[in-house]
């Protein structure tokens, strides 16, 4: 049986892109791969720091709404 539906994917990191390798191998499912996003992912650590970048925006976004409670910038600096 043949099917018309086509599913589009975006990993970020290396190890999705391995795991639905993985998947579709074992179902042998043709698919293909961007060779641009692999290196952007295979550069650096890109994914990374984007992930951490939006998790720190949604905190921010708690902290206004007052869901979760702030650090003051001196108690931030002496962490670092």
């Amino acid at each position: 049986m043949q099917t018309e539906s086509i599913f589009i994917a975006h990993p970020t990191t290396i190890e999705q892109i391995n795991a639905l390798k993985a998947v579709v191998k074992a179902f042998n499912v043709k698919f293909e791969i961007k060779k641009d996003f692999n290196k952007k992912i295979a550069k650096s650590n890109d994914s990374k720091v984007y992930v951490d970048l939006k998790q720190g925006f949604k905190e921010v976004a708690f902290i206004q709404e007052g869901r979760m409670k702030g650090t003051s910038l001196e108690d931030f600096l002496n962490e670092l």
